[in-house]
């Protein structure tokens, strides 16, 4: 028995889901464009990446993939590079981020423990040979989370202050209000 399963995978991936999209609906549509260096993706593209991402991990688990070398990467990188690319609206933005995190948390869900333990074969030359499913699943979150801590460094470039710092802020302020009445009695 693990103490981490499925469903807390899944909810997890929704918490992280849900302050990406909580950033898509704090900049403004305007502002989607921006780029904050040459070579890099817009925050448009961006949040396009993080949406489709977790769909590479839900063919590969979802076709219960147990050796890497059976997958045509070229023909995957192609499908979700196209998908990436279409052109779309902050609200279908959102939208899409909405329901492709619902379909990788539900599928997450669904799994069983003894399918996470599974090991997957690596390409060759990969390091380490193999991987555990539960570990490659859990890869989606730290992607995400890499490329939103891109977004909240775009934001801070725009003049924005993230939610989540705002909220730790408030927090900070909230403990420091407290610790004053006690500091007064001194």
């Amino acid at each position: 028995m693990t103490y981490y399963g499925s469903k807390d995978l899944a909810a997890a991936f929704r918490t992280v889901r849900e302050n990406t999209i909580k950033i898509a609906e704090e900049i403004p549509e305007s502002q989607y464009s921006f780029k904050p260096a040459p070579e890099t993706r817009t925050i448009a593209q961006t949040l396009a990446h993080i949406a489709v991402s977790a769909g590479f991990q839900a063919h590969v688990h979802g076709t219960k993939i147990t050796d890497m070398k059976t997958v045509n990467f070229m023909e995957l990188f192609q499908k979700f590079s196209a998908e990436e690319a279409k052109p779309r609206t902050k609200a279908e933005l959102i939208a899409f981020l909405k329901e492709e995190g619902d379909r990788f948390a539900s599928f997450l869900e669904g799994l069983p423990e003894p399918f996470l333990a599974e090991q997957v074969t690596m390409p060759p030359g990969a390091q380490p040979a193999t991987r555990i499913r539960f570990e490659m699943l859990m890869s989606v979150k730290e992607h995400e989370m890499h490329h939103r801590g891109q977004l909240m460094t775009m934001q801070r470039m725009i003049g924005q202050v993230p939610h989540l710092t705002r909220r730790m802020q408030e927090r900070m302020a909230q403990m420091q209000a407290s610790q004053q009445p006690q500091e007064a009695r001194r």
